[in-house]
């Protein structure tokens, strides 16, 4: 590649939902309810499967650590996405944008891997009832989760810096 005047992007600019001002309370106040409620069921759900003792089987323990995913995955995107309603410099810095990119990336390989270590357990459960909690002991429920995250952290980790070692030429406008 020859060499030139090449600009290193710094800032990206967030165009958002609407740039209407008088939207933007409105749409703020209906993204902040959003955010809340979600917020309040996962909290909710992790809670109960902790405490409830009759909730202590692996069915139960898959569906915390999903709440945990989907409260993590809501939490990386909703606060900018909400301050970027109430500011008129809507702007996230370089390394701000990769390490949103890279959580949200985490969370949404986490999730689908949780999904799909849910529907081994259930097929053990449906298809295997008398011999669904040997097959499915605390051990490997601990196992599922742990692979789960490494291989999730590890994925973010490398699309993350792969897609920002890249040089950025064009617009900065997201």
């Amino acid at each position: 590649m020859a060499s030139g005047n090449l600009t290193w992007v710094t800032k990206f600019i967030l165009v958002g939902v609407s740039d209407d001002p008088e939207l933007q309370i409105p749409l703020f106040l209906v993204f902040l309810v959003l955010y809340l409620l979600t917020v309040a069921g996962n909290l909710g759900i992790i809670t109960l499967t902790s405490v409830d003792s009759r909730l202590q089987n692996p069915m139960y323990f898959f569906l915390r650590h999903l709440a945990i995913i989907n409260l993590g995955n809501s939490t990386v995107i909703a606060p900018k996405m909400l301050i970027n309603f109430l500011v008129k410099k809507k702007t996230t810095s370089f390394y701000e944008c990769a390490t949103q990119l890279g959580g949200f990336l985490f969370f949404i390989v986490s999730e689908v891997m949780m999904l799909a270590v849910m529907a081994y357990d259930r097929y053990v459960a449906i298809c295997n009832p008398l011999l669904y909690y040997v097959i499915m002991s605390q051990r490997l429920c601990h196992v599922l989760v742990g692979i789960q995250y490494l291989y999730s952290t590890f994925q973010a980790l490398m699309f993350t810096i792969k897609i920002f070692t890249l040089t950025f030429c064009g617009s900065n406008v997201i």
